[in-house]
C-alpha cells in the first residue's frame, strides 16, 4: 500500500515533505509522482525534507539520488534537507557515496541554496557573472 505523501508547489519549486516511513514500492510511486510534478509544472527546483524519516536504508537512499539525478535531466535542481546525524551515519556505513545531492539543514537553508544554484544556472546562461569579488 503506497503511504500518501504530499507534494508541494511553492514558487517555482516542488517540496516534498516526507512525513511517513516509506518502502520500496511506496518509495519509487513517489519518485514517479514527483518526476511528473517536475514536468506539469516546469519547475527549477526540487526540495525534499527527510527531517521526519528516522531510517534512510539503502534502497531509498539510492531512490533519493537517483531522483535527484532525474530531476537535474529535467531541469530542476535539488536539495535534500533535513537529514538527522543517524540517517547520516547510516548512510556512510552503507556506503552510498551523495557527492552530487546538494543538502541543507532545514527548509529555509534548502531554499537559500535552491536560490543560488538556480540563478547561477540562470546567470550562466546568459552569461552573466555571479562573482562577488569587487574589481576596483
Amino acid at each position: 500500500m503506497y503511504e500518501e505523501v504530499t507534494i508541494l508547489k511553492i514558487g517555482d519549486s516542488i517540496v516534498v515533505p516526507i512525513q511517513v516511513e516509506l518502502h520500496d514500492s511506496s518509495a519509487k510511486t513517489l519518485q514517479e509522482n514527483i518526476l511528473q510534478k517536475i514536468e506539469r509544472f516546469g519547475s527549477q527546483g526540487l526540495i525534499i525534507d527527510v527531517s521526519a524519516v528516522l531510517i534512510i536504508d539503502s534502497f531509498l537512499g539510492r531512490v533519493l539520488i537517483d531522483t535527484a539525478s532525474m530531476a537535474k535531466l529535467m531541469g530542476a535542481e535539488t536539495v535534500v534537507v533535513g537529514m538527522r546525524k543517524e540517517v547520516v551515519l547510516t548512510l556512510l556505513h552503507l556506503g552510498l557515496t551523495m557527492k552530487n545531492l546538494h543538502t541543507a539543514l532545514n527548509i529555509e537553508d534548502g531554499f537559500s541554496l535552491l536560490n543560488r544554484l538556480t540563478s547561477s544556472i540562470s546567470g550562466n546562461l546568459l552569461g552573466v557573472s555571479h562573482d562577488k569579488k569587487a574589481t576596483t
